[in-house]
């Protein structure tokens, strides 16, 4: 009897645990799926594509792959994206890396394909593959390179970049990694403590896939192989550049939705090492089971199989199925696709029979040491005879069942079961210790799970059944399924959740001239009857007023909102970090709660210690009210409310009607002009604005080949470009040491640009009329000052400014030296 993980299966070419989210059901694949599922049997070829981030990967070539070629397709992100920018939200850093991670397994459920990642954090724009391995570490990352290719065990591997600078230098790093572990991956003496369960795997060939966006338009392309990705396949109704549309267009946080392709998709390739093809990309390689003796009884299984396929009646293929079973069943337990092809037969098997099985949860969480019940339902939904012979709930008790399947007669068991005193809370297993670094570390139970695009569920059952005198075991995650009036049923996760959380409101605090703060805490129950204390803990000098708060919480999901007055020390200048602690059952802890809610993916919730960083600055502000039209994925309205400022945000629905007049200034968002063209309808009005005596500051927009700026609403020609300072250490050279917006009302020192986060700036302009006057110079190592990061103009009695200076990560992250930069921009 063999076990079979189905966590959800989106197409017949996607039948790995590594493309399925866990929060998603187990979608019944349609009669096309199945036969090009039959057909995949057959192939026993595979090729890793390997690149740095979310949205590198070719969906063109893993959609045919998968699909047109039948092959085992893998992709490889260095990253899980938490460093790019956010078009849909306001999340950054570690949760806009979960968001993304959510929308590669979403790609990979259409295109097919299977997800990997290293332990690599997206650190933000890097110039140079020394600066990102250096960050990184090398022989870390590496490890976990050699790691996928020996796990996933690839005929191919395909780069996406190449190894010569000018690139980003997370892509050109990948590709160098990608080199190193093709010859790495098959050396017993590198990474021996992954050897045992795992074998040295050497790939066939190293091959680049092309940039054709980066050759001349007239660039020869015969020294390259060649490859057509856009066939149609009839099974489908759908040609591959379709479905590679449909994939790349999951990648909703960076706005990359695209139109489908149809017909011819030429895709080129450059040999790099291993065995080199002369004219076709798999050429000399035997990608069927005739690669291996003593496989003919399987060849000829697989090849009835898909002969005799019904779409009309599927049931009628499972005795094939059992029989293509049988012959893989017979192989060598050393055989590298015995394993993968039997999961996939089984899989086939279920979806013939039409077998739906779930096990749902009576609530969305449970707290360890108490019980939550389980519904749990088995179906077969087509004439042929099973039958359902236990199940085995978590904890491990089996309940025989014995009990024939049927459309008329599905299985259904309701039962509790007991959390365990010792059960791991619930969060993605990447976030569980504090994010810093170049790497996302793990903790010992977690390293297994190095590379998985997510861990185990929190629960899962076991259904046995049997088909044709064969048993199965097919095992299911728990999941919490309800009805939205408006989008119907929704699943997700079941979770372990804390007895109680205590969210701090904000993970800064800051503390403008020494003055108190009032600090709010959310404190949420898990459980029923959840009572106790809640207290905050700062370090010596700090004074947090009350020392603590009793609470009692009568039902699960109530919540309380907590609030504390916290002064700190007399001259405190230095960060500090706060934990707000609950004490309740006998327990001491401190859990916060995110929760990432999107349509698009699956509901995220992240559970980490409850912290924030305290932070004393000395601000002197000279306006009070200020407009913000708001651009996607910034917090930086809130963050100017949270120091004084009186912040309206003005839509741009509201700024034909609004009187711009009231306010001191005005701060456009990042990115505002891109994302919402008809902000230029009110350029004139704003600029009207500017010369009556208003203050205009316009934080950064984009400008490329792919989606260039088309209105600005600066008073004089100025040109965006991609320029930008990745090193946020680099020193900000004032262009005049009497620039007035240096010297009131916070006079800027060196002091004040210590401690920045990722980079200076980006989309720096490139050249401006002279009616603008550049602000700093500024650098990365060995590269030639810039000056268009913050450029400042007269415009009738009022001032334009234009800054490329990333203050949409300085203000969240509490950087006292941006709040007193930006206050001078804003300040008349």
């Amino acid at each position: 009897m063999r076990t079979l993980v189905i966590f959800g299966l989106a197409v017949a070419m996607s039948l790995g645990f590594s493309s399925v989210a866990l929060g998603q059901p187990a979608r019944q694949l349609h009669a096309g799926e199945i036969a090009l599922g039959i057909r995949r049997l057959g192939v026993t070829g595979s090729v890793l594509y390997v690149a740095a981030h979310p949205d590198d990967e070719n969906t063109r070539l893993l959609a045919w792959w998968a699909g047109g070629r039948g092959l085992r397709a893998g992709y490889l992100s260095m990253t899980r994206g938490d460093g790019g920018q956010n078009l849909i939200g306001t999340e950054q850093d570690e949760l806009l890396g979960l968001i993304r991670t959510n929308e590669l397994l979403a790609a990979r459920r259409v295109d097919g394909a299977e997800q990997m990642f290293t332990r690599a954090r997206d650190f933000g724009y890097s110039k140079s593959a020394d600066e990102t391995l250096r960050i990184w570490g090398h022989d870390e990352v590496l490890a976990d390179v050699v790691l996928a290719i020996r796990r996933f065990q690839p005929d191919v591997i395909v780069t996406r970049f190449t190894t010569k600078p000018p690139n980003h230098g997370h892509h050109t790093a990948s590709a160098l990694l990608a080199a190193e572990a093709f010859t790495a991956a098959a050396d017993p003496s590198r990474f021996p403590e992954q050897l045992g369960a795992l074998k040295p795997w050497k790939a066939d060939r190293l091959l680049n896939n092309v940039s054709t966006w980066n050759l001349a338009p007239d660039a020869d392309m015969s020294a390259y192989l060649k490859a057509d990705a856009g066939g149609y396949e009839p099974l489908l109704g759908r040609s591959w550049g379709e479905v590679s549309a449909e994939s790349r267009s999951q990648h909703r946080s960076q706005g990359f939705g695209v139109a489908a392709e149809r017909g011819p998709l030429l895709e080129y390739f450059a040999p790099l090492a291993g065995t080199r093809p002369k004219s076709e990309l798999f050429e000399g390689l035997e990608l069927s089971w005739r690669r291996w003796g003593g496989t003919e009884k399987l060849i000829q299984a697989i090849d009835a199989a898909s002969s005799g396929f019904d779409p009309r009646a599927p049931h009628l293929s499972i005795p094939a199925l059992l029989r293509v079973h049988e012959a893989l069943s017979a192989l060598p337990e050393s055989h590298p696709w015995k394993a993968l092809k039997l999961r996939e037969t089984e899989a086939l098997v279920a979806a013939c029979a039409g077998l739906f099985l779930e096990a749902r949860a009576g609530e969305v969480s449970a707290v360890p040491g108490s019980q939550v019940t389980l519904n749990l339902v088995a179906l077969n939904r087509s004439p042929a005879a099973l039958r359902l012979v236990s199940v085995t709930l978590p904890g491990g008790e089996s309940v025989p069942a014995s009990a024939e399947l049927s459309g008329a007669k599905p299985f259904t068991l309701s039962r509790p079961v007991a959390i365990p005193e010792d059960a791991r809370i619930s969060t993605p297993y990447w976030l569980r210790k504090p994010v810093a670094g170049g790497l996302y570390a793990l903790d010992a139970q977690d390293r297994a799970l190095t590379g998985r695009p997510e861990g185990d569920p929190a629960l899962a059952v076991t259904f046995v059944y049997e088909a044709g005198g064969k048993r199965f075991q097919v095992v299911r995650p728990v999941v919490y399924v309800w009805t939205d009036p408006v989008r119907g049923e929704l699943y997700r996760a079941f979770e372990i959740a804390p007895a109680v959380t205590a969210t701090l409101e904000r993970e800064v605090v800051l503390f403008p001239n020494g003055t108190s703060q009032s600090v709010q805490v959310v404190l949420a129950a898990g459980r029923a009857d959840a009572a106790g204390k809640l207290r905050l803990e700062v370090p010596p000098g700090w004074r947090v007023e009350p020392a603590e708060v009793p609470f009692q919480l009568a039902a699960r999901g109530d919540e309380r909102t907590v609030r504390f007055q916290i002064t700190p020390p007399k001259g405190a200048s230095e960060r500090a970090r706060l934990r707000a602690v609950v004490e309740t059952g006998g327990r001491s802890e401190s859990w916060r709660v995110r929760t990432v809610t999107h349509e698009h993916i699956p509901p995220q919730v992240v559970r980490q210690p409850s912290e924030a960083a305290l932070v004393p600055l000395a601000l002197a502000t000279k306006v009070r009210r200020v407009g913000y039209i708001p651009g996607p994925g910034d917090r930086v309205a809130e963050s100017l409310a949270a120091v004084g400022y009186d912040v309206t945000v003005l839509p741009e629905e509201r700024l034909a009607s609004e009187k711009l007049e009231r306010f001191e200034a005005i701060l456009v968002g990042v990115r505002a002009f891109n994302a919402t063209p008809r902000l230029s309808l009110h350029r004139e009005r704003l600029l009207r604005y500017v010369e009556g005596g208003g203050r205009l500051v316009v934080q950064y927009n984009t400008n490329s080949r792919v989606g260039p700026l088309t209105t600005f609403v600066g008073p004089y020609p100025l040109e965006i470009g991609r320029e930008r300072v990745t090193d946020e250490t680099a020193a900000m050279t004032p262009v005049s040491p009497q620039e007035p917006l240096l010297r009131a009302p916070n006079r800027l020192g060196p002091a004040d640009f210590e401690g920045w986060v990722q980079e200076r700036g980006l989309y720096f302009a490139t050249t401006w009329d002279a009616h603008y006057q550049p602000v700093f110079s500024m650098n990365d190592p060995g590269e030639p000052p810039l000056r268009g990061g913050l450029l400042v103009a007269r415009h009738g009695k009022g001032t334009f400014i234009y800054t490329g200076i990333a203050f949409f990560r300085q203000l969240p992250a509490g950087v006292p030296g941006a709040y007193r930069l930006l206050a001078n921009l804003l300040a008349p």
